[in-house]
């Protein structure tokens, strides 16, 4: 692929241009990504046995969609700043609308654990 800097200029020219659009799909990017953190804590915590009370489908969903996201030949590379997270942001975003239920079970259930002073055990 030969470019130019002029094509460079075109394309930050036209991120210049769409900055308010830009700036307004990040806190949704954000807030996904925040999410796929709750996922990755259920994986955890279903892996290590201490929260079973989810179907089997919801938790083998979350683990691909969180392999996925490792993944660094996944559709559309990583490497490609901007729009390298994107395929995976959609992922999970597709993901967390499956189980969104399971989730905010798990939620609730990660939020009585913590008042009832039932965080990780540490061995001394």
């Amino acid at each position: 692929m030969n470019t130019s800097p002029g094509d460079h200029d075109q394309s930050i020219e036209k991120v210049h241009q769409r900055a308010a659009d830009i700036e307004g799909k990040l806190p949704h990017l954000k807030a996904v990504f925040e999410q796929a953190k709750i996922m990755l804590a259920m994986v955890k915590d279903y892996w290590n046995g201490s929260y079973r009370e989810v179907p089997y489908w919801a938790i083998s969903a979350v683990a691909l969609a969180l392999l996925y996201v490792l993944n660094p030949a996944d559709v559309v590379p990583d490497v490609l700043l901007g729009v390298g997270y994107l395929d995976d942001a959609t992922v999970v975003a597709f993901c967390l609308k499956l189980v969104q239920k399971e989730l905010e079970k798990y939620q609730e259930w990660a939020a009585a654990k913590t008042k009832r002073g039932g965080g990780p055990v540490v061995d001394v």
